[in-house]
């Protein structure tokens, strides 16, 4: 009764460690029977187990294939999750010289006193040193949080993470958009939260459908990235943002807004319009370097200690080496260098996009530091991602993103950052001309 069952665990295993992988076409299942002996009916139930678990799926007239995005994938998009030699699924950028320019600020850390202090645990709250900087980091026109709201973690995952347990409780349902970040969709498992994906359109997500979730269940809280929204790269313009602030206030809903990319411009966030009920949350991994980086939350005055709580209860609060070196690196002038260098390096980049990739469906931003590619048919993003691991590239599959698994895209998301730029270019060219063959 349950060999099938080990048969498909077996498989699992296969997929889970990479000796199946995405996109590849499993055998047909007389061939499968026949190869491991055993009886065709069997072999459909050990396909429709593998289905079942969300491993592989089934298309009428070509086959069956292992997903491009199993459960528990967001991983390739903060370490290394593949050995092919041009990893665009990684989005890390750094500008030349990054190195010389952050080292200076360390070397007073070096100091015995110094480095006694540095050494200290920190709380959530920082230093008021660390809270003054932050604020001012993140400041733009029309928008200064007090320092008094500004909470520290190790990263601005784990500032999503504390900020999301803070606000809703398991069984709880948070919209966000249709496409989404995939170590949200993670977090939001591990937290027993439902997602609820919501309706966008050119300009972002649409308030109507906001009231619409709502009313059909309330939500605990939304989570957007109206800034280079990731994986499509689109801004959502002043007066939707407006319009979706309006909708929250109206409905009570607080809001969890992810800046991470917002170096990259200049607009104001959601908490510009909706102060009392948005979160922002941002970071230096992007802005500086991921290897020691800080993640910020300014928080509405009322929720700063609720917030605090989960992060101490997460063990997620920022190191106290990290938050002075990054004080030097804000106050000394090295973060905006930084900005400044990277926002020339990544319209560099678009521009090796939009020759490289000039005849198809790319959606992107020209200071964006990645590509939504809308596959030409008939690609799939399984069969073409396998197909890029197959030319040593590694590019991360639309379905990743997808909150609803049976609406996924026929696309991949481009990181642009991490790659050096000849490297880009000469992948963007062999993945154009896999994209013109067939599967």
């Amino acid at each position: 009764m349950n060999d099938y069952r080990r048969i498909a665990d077996r498989m699992a295993d296969d997929i889970t460690a990479g000796r199946l992988g995405p996109g590849q076409r499993l055998p047909p299942q007389r061939v499968f029977a026949r190869r491991r002996g055993i009886a065709g009916s069997t072999a459909g139930r050990v396909y429709a187990e593998l289905v079942r678990r969300g491993l592989v799926v089934g298309e009428v007239g070509r086959g069956t294939f292992v997903r491009a995005a199993p459960e528990g994938t967001g991983r390739a998009l903060v370490e290394a999750a593949t050995a092919a030699p041009v990893n665009l699924e990684l989005n890390y950028p750094s500008a030349p010289g990054q190195s010389e320019l952050l080292a200076p600020a360390l070397a007073p850390l070096q100091r015995p006193d110094v480095l006694t202090e540095a050494l200290r645990p920190s709380p959530a709250t920082g230093t008021s040193a660390a809270r003054r900087a932050a604020a001012a980091l993140l400041a733009t026109p029309d928008w200064l949080p007090a320092p008094e709201q500004l909470l520290f973690t190790g990263n601005a995952r784990q500032a999503v993470a504390a900020t999301l347990a803070s606000l809703v409780r398991p069984g709880g349902r948070v919209g966000v958009e249709a496409l989404t970040y995939p170590v949200v969709k993670e977090i939001a498992a591990r937290l027993g939260i439902t997602l609820v994906p919501l309706a966008t359109d050119e300009e972002g997500p649409r308030p109507e459908s906001v009231a619409a979730a709502h009313r059909s269940a309330p939500l605990a809280a939304l989570y957007l990235q109206p800034t280079l929204h990731n994986p499509t790269s689109l801004t959502t313009g002043p007066e939707r943002r407006r319009l979706l602030a309006r909708t929250a206030l109206d409905l009570g809903i607080p809001v969890v807004e992810d800046r991470i990319w917002s170096f990259l411009t200049d607009d104001d966030p959601l908490a510009a319009h909706a102060p009392g009920l948005t979160h922002v949350v941002d970071g230096l991994s992007k802005r500086v370097a991921p290897g020691l980086t800080v993640g910020f939350v300014a928080v509405p005055e009322a929720r700063v200690e609720a917030v605090a709580a989960a992060v101490r209860s997460g063990g997620w609060s920022a190191g106290r080496f990290a938050l002075e070196a990054a004080v030097r690196w804000i106050e000394e002038g090295v973060v905006r260098r930084l900005v400044a260098a990277k926002r020339a390096d990544a319209a560099r980049r678009q521009r090796v996009v939009a020759e490289e990739l000039r005849n198809f469906a790319v959606r992107s931003d020209p200071r964006a530091y990645f590509a939504w590619w809308e596959l030409p048919a008939p690609w799939r993003a399984d069969t073409f991602t396998a197909a890029a691991a197959a030319h040593g590239i590694a590019v991360t599959p639309g379905p990743a993103f997808a909150v609803d698994p049976h609406r996924t895209p026929d696309a991949v998301r481009l990181g642009l950052a991490s790659a050096p730029e000849p490297d880009l270019r000469r992948a963007l060219r062999t993945l154009a001309g896999v994209a013109r063959g067939t599967p």
